[in-house]
């Protein structure tokens, strides 16, 4: 029914009920936005999750049990861009898919996974800004160590990244932070925005325990301090 529905307004759909189908409709086509039920037979959905982020750059949403947050919350750590609970409406679902479309095709185009260090068409050189201990390369949407060692990212990782560079010293609340990053309002209990910044902060941060570049503001949000120069 979803795949009907999706093609009626205009998407090019395909469909795999196992892992190993996954990956052969990968192969035939490398697909924008993967639509990823946690429950699947064989190989489950985060596992599958972890699997795409780590080897492609495509936009993933999550569908996990509306009663169980657990799936929900791994899935966001394993890099999903977005979830949604079953039983939806297709109308969400449709929503959810055109929000996630649009952060990945405002990306640079080209390969799924830029080598490490490369530098954007035209042998420019990239513009870097500090991050901690890191750089993050706003043309090729990819984070650096202080070596030059690329540390993998989601989509929504560099929005939050690019937006704390945007506005250093400023206390951003989540609502802002979803809205400037996701274009959706915060929902009661959204621990998305959380779930991400703890994981930004284990790969930019020196102590992640004890941040000092991505600050928590109690009861408001959260506070980006750029490095001294």
């Amino acid at each position: 029914m979803l795949t009907e529905y999706l093609a009626s307004h205009g998407y090019e759909v395909g469909s795999a009920d196992s892992g190993p189908a996954m990956r052969a409709e990968i192969e035939r086509a490398l697909p924008d936005v993967i639509l990823l039920d946690v429950q699947l037979p064989g190989e489950d959905g985060l596992t599958l999750a972890r699997y795409l982020r780590e080897r492609y750059d495509v936009g993933i949403i999550m569908v996990t049990g509306a009663t169980d947050p657990v799936d929900r919350v791994i899935g966001l750590e394993v890099g999903a861009d977005d979830y949604i609970g079953k039983p939806f409406d297709p109308r969400e679902l449709r929503a959810r898919v055109k929000s996630v479309l649009r952060r990945m095709q405002a990306r640079p185009t080209g390969d799924a996974r830029a080598p490490a260090g490369a530098a954007p068409p035209g042998g420019d050189a990239p513009r870097r800004i500090p991050m901690a201990g890191c750089s993050l390369d706003v043309a090729s949407h990819q984070l650096f160590d202080r070596d030059g060692t690329e540390i993998p990212i989601t989509t929504m990782e560099f929005d939050l990244l690019r937006v704390f560079a945007a506005h250093p010293n400023q206390v951003l609340s989540r609502d802002r932070l979803l809205t400037l990053t996701r274009n959706r309002e915060w929902e009661p209990f959204d621990r998305s925005i959380d779930i991400r910044i703890a994981r930004l902060r284990r790969k930019i941060e020196p102590d992640p325990e004890n941040p000092q570049a991505i600050r928590t503001v109690r009861g408001v949000g959260y506070m980006y301090v750029p490095p001294a120069l």
